[in-house]
């Protein structure tokens, strides 16, 4: 399998929103409401948002391609663009978005393996993310790569609250 990653520029805005959008419906889709997805994915995925996102100093975006097609993306995020306040010694993973097809094939331990890369360019000593409690697929996968649970905290889907862990893994 021939992978390949490139970081994202503003001229990928579109193409960001469309992957965006398509996996994370395929991962959450079947266990939320249809009111609380669309909510959530016009919020969190519209074009300014993104726009923004990509547009902030302190966030990272990267997609990852399978030969020549996009198979995903990697966010992290360092100082106040942390979606918790983990410290600045700290970088979070805030997305790690794989494609349904593409799932299963090592393709989300390459981009642990990207973050990790970031993590110690930037002198970083923790990488930390949130995983949604019922996600037991991430859950599992984050602890294998060597992830520790050190806390919680509250993701909104639409008017829906729901629990998060926070994982974290010090680096050497």
């Amino acid at each position: 399998m021939i992978i390949s990653i490139k970081k994202c520029t503003i001229e990928d805005l579109y193409l960001l929103q469309e992957i965006s959008i398509e996996t994370f419906n395929e991962t959450f889709k079947d266990l939320n409401s249809m009111e609380n997805m669309k909510s959530y994915l016009k919020k969190a995925f519209n074009l300014e948002q993104l726009e923004k996102e990509l547009s902030n100093i302190s966030s990272e975006f990267f997609f990852v391609f399978v030969k020549n097609e996009i198979a995903g993306y990697l966010k992290v995020n360092t100082n106040d663009s942390q979606s918790e306040n983990m410290g600045d010694e700290s970088l979070e993973i805030e997305r790690i978005y794989i494609r349904r097809k593409y799932q299963k094939q090592g393709l989300g331990k390459y981009l642990i393996d990207k973050a990790i890369e970031i993590a110690v360019q930037k002198q970083k000593q923790k990488i930390w993310l949130g995983v949604w409690e019922k996600n037991e697929n991430a859950i599992s996968f984050y602890k294998n790569v060597g992830f520790v649970q050190v806390g919680a905290h509250s993701f909104f889907m639409g008017d829906e609250e729901q629990i998060d862990n926070i994982l974290a893994k010090t680096l050497l």
